[in-house]
């Protein structure tokens, strides 16, 4: 296996295109180490980009925008004064993955490319109208969180390709976010069902949602019928009830130990209502 320590996103994605086999980049490792140890993946050429500058800011930008870097672990999004008050549920998502020391190095963009369904951060990310800079041969393009994965263990990223930064809109005012897994064991489990909400208010009025389901589908789901079931609404009893019919109605997922597709496709609705109700509540808070 060769091993690199390229020191700017030029360098990486020149080893990357020029690399043959199997090539894996490293930033938290979580992932890429625990195949490599268990023998499911052996990279031929290993990238470690931790030594890139930035790689681990968060920063705020002068619109309020923020921008993640490839390599900031989850303890460090979490610790963060400011970026848990903008994007809490972002934040709650990135939370929930691994253990204490996990969270010392699991980054948002190794919980991405990995292309699990049951992915706890992304969506979170998908919910919160986040991109990603991806850099490759071609330069630089934006693309969707919701365009990266394709199916399971796989992504739209091409050869040479690497992402090369998180990218979160301004919250702006009156707007909240929130991220709620069912998990049937333990902290330490996946998902069998995760949800993130993000909604903006007009007084007490839902004007715009984004709805993401994950873990009921072989990617993330962002479902726009479940955003124009609580558009419009105060989020009465009708709306979220409306909102749960559509979460369920989307919901494409099978059945394995951690739960049967009847109940991942119920648990769908039931979680979307409450993680509506949390976002709902942040805003409402955020309002005043």
């Amino acid at each position: 296996m060769d091993y690199h320590t390229p020191a700017s996103f030029d360098e990486a994605v020149s080893l990357a295109t020029s690399a043959s086999g199997i090539t894996r980049f490293l930033a938290g490792g979580t992932d890429v180490l625990v195949q490599l140890r268990a023998d499911i993946v052996t990279p031929d050429t290993l990238i470690d980009i931790k030594h890139i500058p930035g790689v681990r800011d968060i920063t705020q930008n002068a619109d309020g925008s923020w921008t993640i870097g490839v390599a900031a672990p989850g303890a460090e999004m979490s610790e963060h004064p400011q970026l848990g008050q903008d994007w809490p549920g972002v934040v709650e998502g990135m939370d929930l993955i691994g253990s204490t020391q996990v969270q010392g190095r699991a980054t948002l963009v190794g919980n991405l490319c990995n292309a699990s369904p049951a992915a706890d951060s992304v969506p979170a990310m998908v919910a919160a109208g986040a991109t990603v800079t991806v850099t490759g041969p071609d330069g630089t393009r934006t693309v969707a969180v919701e365009d990266i994965p394709t199916a399971p263990g796989r992504t739209s990223l091409a050869k040479g390709e690497m992402i090369s930064a998180v990218n979160l809109p301004a919250r702006g005012e009156n707007a909240g976010d929130a991220y709620l897994r069912f998990i049937p064991r333990t902290e330490m489990d996946i998902a069998v069902v995760g949800c993130g909400v993000n909604l903006r208010l007009d007084g007490d009025t839902i004007v715009e949602a984004r709805v993401s389901l994950g873990a009921v589908a072989p990617t993330v789901l962002l479902v726009q019928e479940c955003a124009d079931a609580i558009i419009g609404t105060t989020l009465d009893e009708a709306a979220l009830d409306k909102l749960a019919e559509a979460a369920s109605a989307a919901c494409n997922p099978i059945t394995d130990k951690r739960g049967t597709i009847k109940f991942r496709t119920h648990v769908a609705g039931v979680l979307a209502k409450r993680t509506a109700q949390i976002a709902y509540d942040r805003a409402k808070g955020a309002s005043k």
